[in-house]
């Protein structure tokens, strides 16, 4: 059987690669049965979604390594997952690394934010030093045992520092043995062309709604040359939103008939989770 590192970095050599983000398991069998290659763990959707915290690096890397665990064990697809900041410095980056390659991640991103670290698109970020990120990159290099597993290098510079910094720090990570950049938070279309433009490398995009960045098009990103795009929190949000509605609903109503017709069946779920009760068992697919 092909890795999963493999299966996504055939991917990117072959065109745009389009991560919906999830937060449980479930929801990444729905993406893969979407038709997606591949699936994005989103940091912010394991804080919100599992523990009920914001996304300000509070969860350890063993609850982000066995969460995720569960998203790549659970689909065929790979799935790139958020490191934040690597969980300390140097040396917790390459337990980091070693952690989320055994639970079967294709691969991880990490970010040059100080900890504690707030999310891409809010004020009051600070930055670690260019050289302290290269360092943690090149540890991270080195540690990795499958030399397919990604590692995206994510810079905050722009909202800090400014594009140009972003850039600069872009060309250092790269140089320090990053697969990939991803610059977070660009505030226009212009900003996206310019900096794919300036960094040829592969480039990941994060579409997230509600932040600083234009809300652009998988084939206005790829027309630019970006090679991954992220949609972090978009079904989190989508399912947030119909929860909220429908509690309200029940609250008023005492019944959820009304629902009947929106939700996923008992059927459907099991077909999705490839589960037969007939059988009165279920073996793992993978």
């Amino acid at each position: 059987m092909t890795p999963k590192s493999s299966l996504l970095r055939k991917a990117l050599r072959q065109g745009c690669v389009v991560m919906p983000g999830v937060f449980n398991a479930a929801t990444a069998r729905l993406v893969e049965r979407a038709g997606f290659s591949a699936v994005y763990i989103s940091g912010a959707g394991l804080a919100n979604a599992t523990a009920g915290v914001p996304d300000i690096g509070l969860l350890s890397l063993s609850e982000v390594a066995q969460l995720s665990g569960y998203i790549a064990e659970a689909v065929r697809i790979p799935a790139l997952v958020d490191a934040d900041t690597g969980f300390g410095g140097p040396q917790n980056v390459a337990r980091t690394i070693q952690e989320l390659e055994r639970a079967g991640l294709a691969g991880m991103h990490l970010e040059d934010q100080t900890f504690p670290k707030r999310c891409g698109h809010l004020a009051g970020k600070s930055l670690s030093s260019a050289e302290e990120m290269v360092e943690k990159i090149r540890v991270a290099v080195r540690a990795r045992q499958d030399r397919d597993f990604l590692i995206v290098a994510r810079t905050d510079a722009r909202a800090v520092e400014g594009f140009d910094s972003a850039v600069e720090r872009a060309h250092n990570y790269l140089k320090a043995g990053a697969d990939a950049i991803f610059p977070e938070a660009l505030q226009s279309a212009k900003e996206f062309r310019e900096f794919a433009a300036q960094v040829r490398a592969p480039l990941l995009a994060n579409m997230t709604e509600f932040g600083r960045s234009p809300l652009l098009t998988v084939r206005q990103l790829a027309g630019m040359g970006y090679r991954m795009v992220i949609f972090p929190m978009t079904a989190f949000r989508v399912s947030m939103r119909s929860s909220e509605r429908f509690l309200a609903d029940l609250k008023r109503r005492g019944t959820q008939q009304r629902w009947l017709g929106q939700m996923q069946t008992r059927d459907e779920l099991y077909d999705l989770l490839e589960y037969n009760p007939a059988a009165k068992m279920w073996t793992r697919r993978i």
